[in-house]
């Protein structure tokens, strides 16, 4: 389509080599010797397109300090900058940039908060004092709030301002306790206090008691017998770990700098698709003329070649995605070998079929559906790449072995996403075809 797109650079030679390739490839295959495309698709596959010898494995590892954590927050707020409006961008950098630094700044006493459900009775004010008084200065609470019945089981977000959390647990241990202790942070450090009685077997309590609780808690558990006497023995190891006030506040940063990190990739998240739909509108219709104006059948391998070739290079930039070129084609490949497998193609033919009568005359062109289902397996390809990209943000070097456990999930997610906006995809494809066809008699007088 004249002055349509505008496509990207390319590396011109080694694309050509692989499209040539494959045209050439495919006509061999197919006509002369009449392998099925499909076929063609696995036996590409294993001659590797694009060879990886020896892929190197990698997961993404959360920073481990304060410094590391900052790091990573201005490394999310460089990337909002290269995708945001310059307008908009100047606003809302100011804002977080604030939100980082009241969080670096903070400067308070060490603070600990007594948790449970509504209706919990806890040791008095004064004793819990009493009991945890050390050198270090200490910011005292005792919080009943917790809901018996919630639907959505969120924490107040104070909570995970806390240095440290104590659970008052009546046994025997009910579901709800259950439910709001499994909502604890694991970087949260946090005691459970079992309310119990002196006549109650403790030992065999307390080992039914971690059979029913995640093993995190196993070393934190605490018995209280409701006496003011027993409770600043009960309260031993809390007042140890508050005598590390250095530690407990890095702790506490960290996790506050994870969160605040979470908080901006998810906004951060938002941007990136509003971009990629953009990119991914432009691809599958350049992939659809490809494989119109082919005179062989193309779709499987051409629609690899030009996401791979195109669309790729622009989502890289997007997820600011460090990985060689030929990592990624290997990741897409990958993904479009699973759509091919879980037979997008051929539901998107079959759903054409439906449709059939969406443009009178020219839908009888043969290579007009196979453009079209390129074009929408180009589509499902990319928002599952968009997807892996998300998953994989700030990994340095992909695990292909995990790739090829996850790849059918992450296709069958985002062939379910793009069926949802289907009646679009017609409409597009209607408008696309009006498009090839006035071109195509715009084209005929000339040679004539």
């Amino acid at each position: 389509m004249k002055g349509s797109f505008n496509i990207p650079s390319l590396p011109v030679g080694k694309v050509g080599l692989v499209l040539g390739s494959i045209i050439a490839g495919q006509w061999v295959v197919n006509d002369l010797v009449h392998i099925p495309s499909g076929g063609l698709a696995v036996l590409a596959a294993g001659a590797g397109v694009w060879l990886i010898s020896n892929p190197s494995k990698g997961l993404f590892v959360p920073p481990d300090s304060v410094k590391g954590w900052i790091k990573r927050c201005k490394e999310v707020l460089l990337q909002f900058e290269a995708l945001e409006e310059p307008g908009e961008h100047l606003k809302k950098s100011a804002e977080r940039t604030s939100e980082l630094e009241k969080l670096l700044s903070r400067d308070t006493p060490q603070s600990l908060t007594f948790l449970s459900t509504k209706g919990i009775t806890f040791p008095k004010s004064n004793d819990l004092q009493d009991a945890l008084k050390s050198s270090n200065p200490l910011d005292l609470a005792c919080s009943s709030s917790l809901p018996l019945n919630n639907q959505s089981w969120e924490l107040p977000n104070e909570i995970f301002e806390q240095d440290i959390i104590v659970y008052c647990l009546p046994l025997p241990l009910r579901a709800v306790d259950l439910l709001w202790l499994k909502k604890i942070p694991n970087d949260l450090p946090s005691w459970i206090i079992a309310c119990t009685k002196d006549d109650f077997d403790w030992c065999d309590e307390l080992k039914e008691l971690q059979s029913q609780l995640p093993s995190r808690w196993e070393n934190r558990i605490l018995k209280w017998n409701k006496t003011t006497d027993e409770i600043k023995n009960t309260l031993t190891p809390i007042r140890r770990c508050l005598d590390k006030p250095k530690r407990n506040f890095d702790i506490t940063r960290q996790r506050l700098l994870s969160r605040l990190h979470s908080s901006w990739q998810s906004d951060l998240e938002n941007l990136r698709r509003d971009k990629f739909r953009s990119i991914q509108n432009r691809s599958q219709w350049i992939v659809a003329g490809a494989v119109f104006a082919s005179p062989v059948p193309s779709t499987d391998l051409l629609s690899v070649a030009v996401v791979n070739g195109l669309m790729i290079q622009e989502m890289g930039s997007i997820w600011s995605c460090n990985l060689r070129p030929d990592l990624l084609n290997a990741v897409a490949r990958q993904l479009a070998m699973a759509a091919l497998a879980q037979g997008v193609v051929e539901w998107t033919g079959q759903a054409l079929l439906g449709v059939a009568k969406l443009h009178g005359g020219t839908w009888l062109a043969a290579g007009t559906m196979q453009a079209i289902s390129a074009a929408y397996l180009t589509r499902v390809v990319g928002t599952s790449m968009a997807d892996w990209m998300a998953l994989n943000n700030g990994v340095s070097k992909p695990d292909l072995e995990l790739l090829k456990l996850q790849a059918p999930s992450l296709v069958a997610k985002a062939a379910e996403k793009e069926k949802v906006d289907w009646s679009g995809f017609l409409l597009q494809s209607k408008n696309w075809i009006n498009n090839q066809v006035k071109e195509r008699n715009n084209i005929q007088p000339q040679i004539g």
